[in-house]
């Protein structure tokens, strides 16, 4: 290989491939499925038709490599089938960890219907930063995957850029997977805020159906305290236990009339 490259010393940051004049560089930015969040698996490659270059001082690459030769049987080998199965064991076992991200969430909602406190469970912050973090790699890896099926330079096999297709379509099922999952975020999100909605609707009911019982007793006794020279009532034996007995059925009757209207 005769490829005249000034290789970037920092960590990669990001997955890409970059059409040379004589080769295809890029590189692979991988989250830790154990720690999405986290620290990536980072490497570099170069490659041109007679094969290709993996830069990485961590080992993780070489791991990779030494999958593929363990586990993979190749009727027709070549450079492309060697690309489909690298490109593959970066997302080996995302299906399986999507499944539990989905039951994640579900349990996540039961606590949400069973709670009382009504605040957002912090696991499903994590869980939507978690899968923030996989569809932008997901799309990376659809960009890199297009662009190797692309064939700018003519270093693979016409009959093989199919292997290139069929990564392409198998990200975008996982991202849409994944924009499904950020949407169920959102409405368990909103869930949460319906259900504080419901809790502070029911305190206001309970505040007016009191302020309407005790509205008509305040009447009563302003009225009475005004205290004025010739109420009659005020001379009256049997005032007292009257205004009593007045305010116990005006007490009584909102209640009935409050339980039937189903508002208590």
């Amino acid at each position: 290989m005769v490829i005249d490259l000034d290789m970037d010393t920092a960590h990669p940051v990001d997955t890409k491939a970059v059409v040379n004049l004589d080769s295809l560089t890029g590189t692979f930015s991988i989250p830790d499925r154990a720690q999405i969040g986290g620290p990536r698996r980072n490497f570099s490659f170069a490659l041109d038709e007679k094969g290709i270059i993996l830069v990485d001082d961590t080992g993780y690459a070489e791991t990779l490599v030494r999958e593929i030769a363990q586990k993979k049987k190749w009727k027709l080998p070549g450079l492309e089938r060697f690309l489909y199965d690298l490109l593959e064991l970066t997302i080996a076992g995302d299906l399986t960890l999507l499944e539990e991200t989905e039951h994640r969430l579900n349990r996540v909602e039961e606590s949400i219907l069973e709670g009382e406190d009504g605040r957002v469970p912090p696991e499903l912050n994590d869980i939507r930063g978690d899968l923030l973090d996989l569809k932008l790699h997901y799309g990376q890896l659809i960009d890199l995957s297009q662009e190797l099926e692309e064939n700018e330079n003519g270093f693979f096999r016409d009959e093989n850029l199919r292997y290139f297709h069929m990564f392409t379509e198998r990200v975008i099922r996982l991202r849409e997977t994944v924009t499904g999952q950020r949407e169920y975020v959102t409405q368990l999100r909103e869930l949460v805020q319906s259900q504080l909605d419901v809790r502070q609707n029911r305190i206001m009911t309970v505040l007016t159906v009191i302020t309407s019982i005790f509205l008509p007793l305040t009447l009563i006794a302003g009225w009475y305290g005004m205290n004025f020279r010739y109420m009659p009532e005020l001379e009256w034996r049997y005032a007292y236990p009257t205004v009593i007995v007045l305010c116990v059925l005006i007490v009584v009757v909102c209640i009935l009339w409050f339980k039937k209207k189903k508002w208590l």
